[in-house]
């Protein structure tokens, strides 16, 4: 019988994370590390990445590299993926957390409907599903001969369910119709590389609730009252869930979507 802790043993592998200088992205990054793995970490603020890189090699002494890259453009997509499969012999896990999000300062965004722009539309569709697909289409060669394999995207509760305005009454926080509809798509992209990319290469998703930051008290008051668990997420909430399906604990899991919500999809 296998132990649990020979499941988790992440050692000799590497993860590539987007958006890996970020809130999740440096929870994600540092419970991988935790793990034995080796990063490549990859976000637009090489400040950021640097700080996390050396955070990160400090506490868990492992192999961390950082590449900066605007994901929306997809000339420097080509470059991040050239550069990674040139220089890399296996890349065992892609971590698709990058992302424009609710708060995300972006003009026609996040504003009543008939005043988001259809050009912000776009770069929502670029950022939120189209990087996910191209990266994972363009290392799915190197993966494929990689032990233990997983691509693990980060989708979200509004890419399963509408929003429920009632917790935005008197807030200034908005829900784009981008963002649903991005999310929506790369769970969508998640079920269809399961099947297309098995049996090498496992793909499911994790479908974060919303996390506490720095909404209104009201907003706060309103999300715990329609969640199950009474609170709001927390980024360490997501390291189980990130543990479990870039490790062999998963290895029989793909095409799932495991919902991190606090229970919000189940009334």
């Amino acid at each position: 019988m296998n132990l649990v802790s020979t499941g988790l043993n992440l050692e000799g592998r590497t993860a590539l994370i987007t958006g890996g200088a970020g809130g999740l992205g440096s929870v994600i990054a540092s419970t991988l590390a935790e793990l034995g793995c080796a990063l490549i970490l990859v976000d637009l603020d090489e400040t950021k990445l640097i700080e996390k890189k050396e955070e990160v090699q400090d506490r868990f002494k492992t192999e961390v590299v950082v590449e900066v890259c605007d994901l929306e453009s997809e000339e420097q997509r080509f470059s991040l993926i050239s550069k990674i499969n040139t220089q890399n012999g296996h890349l065992n896990i892609l971590v698709n957390n990058a992302a424009f999000v609710g708060t995300s300062n972006l003009e026609g965004w996040a504003v009543p409907f008939e005043s988001q722009s259809v050009g912000t539309f776009r770069r929502a569709l670029e950022v939120n599903l189209v990087a996910p697909f191209d990266l994972a289409r363009g290392l799915s060669q190197l993966m494929r001969g990689s032990e233990g394999a997983s691509i693990v995207n980060i989708a979200s509760i509004y890419g399963q369910f509408g929003p429920d305005w009632r917790i935005y009454s008197g807030t200034t926080i908005g829900n784009p119709a981008a963002y649903a509809a991005s999310k929506a798509g790369l769970i969508q992209l998640t079920r269809w590389m399961a099947t297309t990319l098995a049996p090498q290469i496992r793909v499911n998703a994790i479908s974060p609730g919303g996390v506490k930051s720095d909404q209104s008290e009201s907003f706060v008051a309103a999300y715990k009252s329609r969640t199950p668990l009474e609170r709001m997420a927390e980024y360490a909430d997501f390291s189980g869930a990130i543990a479990y399906l870039a490790s062999d604990l998963s290895k029989y899991v793909t095409g799932q979507v495991l919902n991190v919500d606090g229970g919000w999809g189940i009334w």
